[in-house]
């Protein structure tokens, strides 16, 4: 082992889930251990309560992962602890803009923290959706997604846990091309229905990506959370029993979720620690 494979990296995560049981705090840590592992750093992670607790990380991170949540994008405008959320995506921002001779700091926002992103930016429009989307489904690159290093080595379509009750559609392409922004994958095309098909992954600048999908969704931990009978119960109330058999037995297809899982978060983590390994 040499030198660079005994680096520290510092991950921070912003925790927008407001204390709600949930299965993606999990997932992320399960991941960065096992990112840390293959590539023998030494990896330092925190968490920060964003909605509870008003907390936000500080620049001395190298990678951020803002986490998924419940609720509404849309409600919690002006709200305390958007406003510090906000503060500190500008700190990054700044640093990125301004920081010369420092590494650049990679951020990761994952499907609600993606909504907050959309908005914030005003690059779409963000939306309650006619029904809520759950499920295991088909992702769709567009051909700024087949060039992303974040999504290198995943098929097209691709397969991913989506779980939300909003959506970002309406791309404002004049605002995207102000920002530099692209649409790297779109939800699934369905003839039949007449609405707009969702944006499902975005690179904001070279160093902000986000995913309306949930990318760190494993299937074990899914599959075992599906057959709880409270929550097998509470998906054939909400959604039919043809719905849950579904997702158990997508979720078993190595091909779809793990195949997701196994790429794009390590993938986002190699990439952006990738200049800073360079810099030392």
């Amino acid at each position: 082992m040499n030198w660079i494979e005994k680096q520290t990296i510092r991950i921070a995560i912003l925790d927008l889930y407001e204390g709600v049981a949930n299965q993606g705090m999990r997932c992320l840590r399960d991941i960065i251990y096992q990112w840390g592992e293959t590539n023998q750093f030494n990896v330092i992670y925190d968490e920060f309560d964003v909605r509870l607790k008003l907390e936000v990380p500080d620049n001395s991170y190298d990678v951020y992962i803002s986490s998924g949540g419940p609720g509404s994008p849309l409600d919690t405008m002006g709200s305390e602890w958007e406003k510090k959320y906000f503060g500190w995506l500008q700190g990054i921002e700044e640093w990125n803009n301004h920081m010369d001779g420092y590494s650049k700091k990679h951020v990761l926002f994952i499907c609600h923290s993606f909504q907050l992103a959309c908005r914030h930016y005003g690059i779409a429009t963000v939306c309650k959706r006619r029904s809520t989307a759950f499920g295991v489904f088909p992702i769709h690159m567009l051909e700024d997604g087949k060039q992303e290093p974040v999504f290198d080595g995943l098929k097209d379509p691709f397969y991913s846990v989506d779980s939300r009750d909003y959506q970002v559609i309406e791309p404002n392409h004049s605002r995207l091309r102000q920002i530099g922004a692209r649409i790297l994958a779109i939800e699934k095309n369905r003839p039949h229905v007449p609405y707009e098909r969702a944006i499902m992954a975005i690179r904001f600048n070279p160093f902000f990506l986000g995913t309306q999908f949930h990318p760190e969704a494993d299937a074990s931990g899914m599959s075992m959370y599906l057959q709880r009978e409270d929550k097998k119960q509470t998906v054939i109330e909400n959604h039919g029993e043809p719905k849950w058999s579904s997702m158990v037995e997508q979720l078993q297809d190595p091909d779809k979720i793990m195949w997701t899982y196994k790429h794009v978060l390590p993938n986002f983590l190699n990439f952006a620690i990738s200049e800073l390994v360079t810099a030392v």
